[in-house]
């Protein structure tokens, strides 16, 4: 039976996309026949305590020489001495979900820093993987290898469709939504806005996301607080409690501007809660400033939700967007012989775009973008056609596991 350790800061029972995608990684190689043994490290991480970073190195130091370990980015990039010291007997492998260094809000100083602590860190480590090509690309500036590099991407876990909202607007009470049909639209590839029908249907928005700085809430609170049509009412939700000071900020924003009434901030949700919020959407927005890969929105394609969010992480392939602004036929980093294939949009096939995709940061591409998707109903059904067809090409869970399974056996020692 192979041997894997793997180490991982905090909870692994935390709701994040990394977190959940380390507990299905781990789950999935246990149920091919893996032996794996976690080991948690102190949660101060990626900002560990002296105390913490003694312990991980008591960690590493017990581990068996040629064990292959599998260390997770929030971890590995504050222990490059830790890991220096360790790397010659272990096999081991960092899991970058996305660099540290690229979490929104750090002081500049800070953040380099984290740039040259996990430069250092990955240098040292046998193999490198991470969960999106973007990141993989991105890793090239820290000086790691391209043949020392694999992609595998999450999986996402097959849904029903979204029944969606089924309301009208609460100031046209009386008046039926209009058939996508009667509104006058057009095509989505002008990408221009549309006439906005006098009867708007009221649309139920659901944002997944952690309430800290990287997500956006804030530009996307203002986005919407710019439109003149209140046809809409947004479920954020996420956790409140990692970043207190954050969430009292957004609190007052939406006071500020007015639309407290219209925003909920529902707080970190089991997966049947959240199950049910999926369900009530009608269109799925992330106005991320930067993602590894995108987990949320490869769950609401699941669901068959339009999605309104930004050019980072793998979304654009997710929603069917090339670079050139055409749909996307393939995506992501081609298989080559000596590496396992990228898991996740090498696999989504021709079809209608599933989302508006707008560069991280821009208010004013949010806001226009939001703007139309809210305005014309017609589009919004295109876009959950879209999603329709994505939803039949996103990558499983056991497509992830094999593929990580294909690294660790290239990198376990005979």
């Amino acid at each position: 039976m192979p041997l894997l350790v793997v180490l991982v800061p905090g909870d692994l029972e935390t709701r994040t996309g990394g977190y959940g995608y380390d507990r299905r990684i781990i789950a999935g190689l246990r149920g091919r026949g893996w032996s794996v043994d976690v080991q948690r490290l102190d949660d101060s991480f990626p900002w560990p305590t002296a105390t913490a970073r003694r312990h991980a190195a008591r960690v590493l130091a017990a581990i068996p020489d040629g064990t292959t370990v599998l260390v997770d980015g929030l971890a590995l990039g504050s222990l490059p001495e830790e890991v220096a010291r360790e790397a010659a007997r272990l096999e081991i492998v960092a899991l970058v979900h996305h660099p540290l260094a690229a979490e929104t809000g750090l002081d500049p100083h800070v953040a380099a820093e984290l740039e040259d602590s996990e430069r250092l860190a990955l240098a040292a480590v046998r193999f490198v993987v991470t969960t999106s090509p973007a990141t993989a690309a991105a890793l090239a500036g820290y000086g790691v290898e391209s043949d020392r590099v694999a992609v595998v991407e999450p999986g996402t876990d097959p849904a029903p469709l979204a029944r969606g909202s089924q309301r009208t607007s609460p100031t046209l009470p009386d008046t039926p939504c209009p058939e996508p049909s009667a509104i006058n639209h057009q095509p989505l590839e002008s990408h221009q806005p549309s006439a906005i029908s006098h009867q708007l249907c009221e649309v139920s928005l659901l944002c997944v996301a952690t309430l800290i700085p990287r997500k956006g809430h804030d530009l996307l609170f203002r986005a919407l607080a710019s439109i003149p049509h209140r046809n809409w009412r947004l479920i954020c939700a996420g956790s409140t409690e990692r970043d207190p000071a954050t969430v009292e900020r957004l609190r007052a924003q939406l006071e500020a501007d007015g639309i407290d009434d219209r925003v909920e901030l529902v707080g970190d949700l089991d997966a049947a809660r959240l199950a049910v919020q999926y369900d009530r959407a009608d269109v799925f927005v992330l106005p991320t400033l930067h993602e590894g890969y995108g987990m949320a929105v490869a769950e609401a394609l699941a669901r068959g939700l339009p999605v309104v969010s930004t050019a980072t992480g793998a979304i654009k392939e997710l929603v069917g967007i090339h670079d050139d602004g055409g749909h996307a036929n393939t995506g992501g980093v081609p298989s080559q012989p000596d590496r396992p294939a990228n898991t996740g949009s090498a696999r989504l096939q021709p079809g209608r775009p599933a989302g508006v995709v707008v560069p991280p940061g821009d208010l004013n591409a949010l806001t226009a973008a939001l703007s139309r998707v809210l305005g014309d109903a017609r589009l919004r059904e295109q876009l959950a056609e879209g999603a329709q067809q994505a939803r039949d090409n996103l990558p499983t869970w056991d497509d992830a596991v094999a593929a990580m399974e294909r690294v660790l056996e290239r990198v376990a020692r005979p």
